[in-house]
């Protein structure tokens, strides 16, 4: 039963759960756990801090003065915590894309089941905060008492997700807005609202470490998403040498194919740094010919317990 689990857990995630808007998403998923599902913290056993910056379409010209090309930054930090018996993440992002602008701040808490010999299972809850801020927009009916203008809102909402992790295999995902926060805006002319409703976004993830030789590794990953109208997946792989140079290729249904390098600097090859390019192959038209996106990693070791003996002396040693 324990070698079917993997399989089990990913099926049991794969099923759509609700409808949900697109939220941010990254060419580097495979380095970028704690993004998907707040299960992952800690999971590894050793502290890990990654920022990725994203800029999606670059040299898109806007229509109008709506604010351009997406940008995305992603800052994360997660740790083991044995007296938790688990572990804990904080995420902070801050992604514009036309006249819209959030501001997020995650604390995520994973309790851990060990799993055989070298599996582990985390069962992960996270709460966040969420700033949405609107700009000036021009409406298709003059004086639209919906449209927003120039003004935010902030609410907390509650994600959850599960996460599988073994020597050579992990599966797991996570949904987010589990309270359905409703965010209002200030409208154009005088008593106008408009509203932001946060909906379910699910995330499906796994990936397969395959040695071909003593030397090389071959990582094929995949990413399910599902949003309030699509659903939609990213497919690639990545071949790692001596555990210290990867190159890696990466399809996104309907938008893009990627290519990702990087390399392990420092001790124990806690550094990584990495690079991906997306070329738009689908809409072409409407959107720029790349995307660029840079990755930091940083792996500390993994903690050591050490217990010492308590200390006795003869002088509290008393003889009747």
């Amino acid at each position: 039963m324990k070698k079917f689990l993997p399989v089990l857990l990913l099926i049991f995630l794969a099923v759509p759960l609700a409808m949900a808007q697109q939220q941010p998403q990254f060419t580097h998923y495979g380095f970028n756990q704690l993004y998907i599902s707040p299960a992952y913290a800690g999971i590894t056993n050793r502290p890990e801090f990654t920022s990725i910056y994203r800029y999606q379409w670059l040299g898109y010209e806007a229509s109008f003065d709506d604010g351009g090309a997406p940008q995305t930054l992603l800052i994360t930090a997660h740790t083991p915590v044995r007296l938790l018996h688990g572990g804990v993440g904080l995420s902070l992002m801050r992604d514009k894309i036309g006249n819209t602008t959030e501001l997020s701040a995650a604390l995520s808490y994973s309790f851990h089941i060990n799993i055989g010999e070298t599996g582990k299972l985390g069962l992960g809850i996270q709460g966040n905060v969420n700033n949405y801020k609107k700009g000036s927009y021009r409406p298709n009916q003059e004086n639209d008492p919906s449209v927003p203008v120039n003004s935010s809102d902030t609410k907390f909402d509650l994600g959850a997700g599960l996460w599988y992790e073994s020597e050579t295999f992990y599966a797991g995902g996570g949904v987010t807005n589990l309270l359905h926060a409703e965010y209002e805006f200030a409208g154009a002319v005088p008593g106008g609202k408009g509203t932001l409703l946060g909906e379910n976004h699910i995330y499906v993830t796994g990936g397969y470490h395959l040695p071909l030789s003593t030397d090389v590794t071959l990582t094929p990953t995949v990413l399910l998403k599902h949003d309030t109208e699509v659903f939609s997946f990213d497919v690639g792989g990545r071949a790692t040498y001596l555990e210290k140079y990867w190159i890696g290729l990466n399809y996104r249904h309907e938008e893009a194919v990627s290519a990702l390098v990087g390399v392990s600097l420092l001790q124990d090859n806690a550094l990584r740094v990495g690079y991906a390019l997306d070329v738009t192959v689908f809409d072409a038209a409407a959107k720029a010919a790349t995307s660029h996106e840079v990755m930091l990693n940083y792996r500390l070791p993994e903690p050591v317990i050490r217990f010492k003996p308590p200390v006795r002396t003869p002088r509290y040693f008393f003889s009747k």
